[in-house]
């Protein structure tokens, strides 16, 4: 949940799992007006410890964004579910 108006954001995805894997992550921005705009769409196969950063996203103009969400596998990839990692949101004034 997203408490401040923040002008940016920067998200982060970090693999944790020992084996190998590729990972389907989409992420999204939801507006409090209950919309959503989706800013990631992509199969990484990043090394353990490794990963990505995906924006920095501004704020858009006219709306609030209320949330960010990540999701991690997909139905054509239901291994990558089973693997672990971590996501963090940095939001910058």
């Amino acid at each position: 949940m997203v408490d401040q108006p923040y002008r940016s954001f920067k998200l982060f995805f970090t693999a944790d799992s020992s084996d190998p894997s590729s990972y389907p992550i989409q992420a999204f921005l939801k507006f409090s007006d209950g919309s959503n705009s989706k800013v990631a769409d992509e199969q990484l196969q990043p090394p353990v410890g490794t990963g990505r950063m995906f924006g920095p996203f501004p704020q858009v103009p006219g709306k609030s964004i209320s949330q960010v969400n990540f999701r991690i596998g997909a139905n054509n990839d239901p291994a990558a579910t089973g693997f672990s990692y971590r996501i963090s949101v940095q939001g910058f004034h």
